[in-house]
């Protein structure tokens, strides 16, 4: 298979991504769809929890059980693949598992561990740190699978208008785990059109406002 990845720099990718909603009918190999997943889960967390999980709906039929849900927007169907990025609300019972393994390997005494997934299960006692965390830190995750897509030679475009009542039913997503976005992947049919982009001087202050 091709390697269809760019020789272009990061932050020539970032000026090139795009929202795409129009695409061209084209069937993604899984084997770039895991590169673009495996780039995705690189992604950085508050204490490494990865408070992620990301639903992949590819089938013909998949997608038009989502088509309503998403209010009818086209590139539901015409992409390759959209991918629901959900946010773990109990992403704190990870912690065992990833300090565990820091301790296991000679980082991190037991000890300290203790103090840690102490303090993460004593912040996970309040909800709406928990939603904070699980919004915030998947969408680092989803702006990385953006970025891991373009440099595949996909275009994306992120939707936050869906109805995520209707989606977590049809989907049967677990009760812990909250819709963040979707995100259309696929080949563009048309290109984007320009967005304005406000200079740094209206949004850059240094040192206090």
């Amino acid at each position: 298979m091709a390697n269809t990845t760019t020789n272009k720099s990061a932050i020539d990718i970032m000026k090139e991504r795009h929202s795409v909603r129009k695409y061209t009918k084209y069937d993604m190999p899984q084997q770039d769809l895991n590169e673009i997943l495996e780039a995705t889960i690189t992604a950085p967390s508050s204490w490494n929890l990865q408070p992620w999980k990301f639903l992949v709906i590819q089938s013909d039929s998949q997608k038009e059980k989502l088509l309503p849900i998403a209010y009818n927007q086209q590139q539901i169907v015409d992409s390759c693949v959209t991918i629901a990025i959900l946010g773990d609300l109990e992403a704190h019972l990870n912690a065992e598992k990833v300090y565990g393994e820091v301790v296991s390997k000679g980082f991190m005494k037991p000890e300290v561990k203790d103090i840690l997934t102490g303090q993460i299960n004593a912040a996970y006692n309040n909800d709406q740190f928990a939603r904070d965390e699980a919004i915030m830190n998947s969408s680092l995750a989803a702006m990385q699978l953006m970025l891991a897509a373009k440099d595949k030679g996909y275009d994306t475009v992120p939707m936050g208008g869906f109805d995520r009542i209707a989606f977590k039913q049809e989907f049967q997503v677990p009760e812990r785990l909250v819709p963040i976005m979707l995100i259309s992947v696929g080949k563009a049919a048309a290109a984007a059109h320009g967005t304005l982009r406000f200079p740094l001087d209206d949004v850059v202050t240094y040192e206090t406002f």
